[in-house]
């Protein structure tokens, strides 16, 4: 039978099938829990609703369903937490594991780095938390943050809007008084967590075949300085709202100025070369880990 992984972020869920030999990428879902959650002091009750209903409609797929989430979830108060956990078992079906920052950050790098044979640094960025790790053979340096992008969107807010007044410069010194970055340095900076690889393919931003190693999840690059021209561009001149019109989850794009800042902040901190953009998280490890 078919095993499905869900993720559920701060404002992306995400959704793999696993046949015991291949990991496919199904439709995720957009849910602003956190930003609804700083808008609202609790949980909406119409994200909840969406998140369990999305759950029942998987299993007409499988009933081997594993659901996890992060970030928002981690910070709720004890007793909104376990009222949520309580109801989730109830009227989904399924228990809902909150996974810990630190094994949030395990997972993702093992799956960002099973085919990298040399020093690269992860970076999993979300709507509430950042994970970075320094991977070499082995996590060497690891820096967690509760600190997302919705805390970018919340300063920042015309971000969101087709063309920002707010400059890439100001959001990048926001992050950085903000953001624990690590010592270590690194070449290559792969972006996992879900969504980098999407973002590259559908923003306008160049991006040239991975050469740096093999990996079908990890198919694109680009270096460093082609990634700051064109940041800049997507502060400056390229339409968020053409890019809302063609894509089939425009309010996904609603943080994506917030998150290519954190990019540059990080890749500027460990001297990076070259980034290679990934949709890959959490799934990979959860399923060499057993989890499960």
């Amino acid at each position: 039978m078919k095993k499905i992984v869900v993720e559920v972020g701060s404002t992306c869920t995400k959704i793999d099938q696993f046949d015991g030999k291949n990991i496919e990428k199904l439709e995720g879902r957009t849910i602003q829990f956190k930003k609804h959650y700083n808008e609202d002091k609790m949980l909406r009750e119409s994200d909840v609703e969406e998140l369990i209903q999305s759950i029942q409609d998987l299993k007409k797929t499988s009933e081997d369903i594993y659901v996890c989430g992060t970030s928002i979830f981690r910070s709720l108060k004890e007793e909104e937490k376990n009222q949520f956990l309580n109801r989730f078992q109830k009227e989904a079906g399924y228990p809902f594991h909150i996974i810990s920052q630190e094994k949030e950050n395990e997972l993702t790098v093992f799956g960002a780095t099973r085919k990298v044979e040399g020093k690269v640094c992860v970076f999993i960025g979300g709507g509430g938390s950042t994970e970075i790790a320094v991977y070499d053979k082995g996590i060497k340096e690891s820096v967690n943050t509760k600190v997302g992008v919705i805390d970018v969107m919340q300063e920042f807010p015309d971000l969101a809007e087709d063309l920002p007044t707010t400059t890439l410069e100001q959001v990048k010194k926001f992050i950085q008084k903000k953001l624990n970055l690590p010592k270590e340095k690194a070449d290559i900076l792969i972006l996992a967590g879900g969504g980098h690889e999407n973002f590259a393919r559908n923003s306008g931003i160049q991006y040239k075949e991975n050469v740096l190693y093999q990996d079908e999840a990890s198919p694109i690059m680009m270096d460093i300085q082609t990634r700051k021209k064109d940041t800049e561009r997507y502060y400056k001149s390229i339409s968020l709202d053409a890019i809302r019109k063609r894509v089939e989850d425009p309010d996904w794009w609603y943080a994506t100025r917030a998150m290519t800042a954190f990019v540059l902040v990080v890749a500027e901190a460990i001297g990076a070369k070259y980034i290679v953009p990934t949709d890959i998280a959490m799934v990979y490890g959860i399923l060499n880990k057993c989890v499960i």
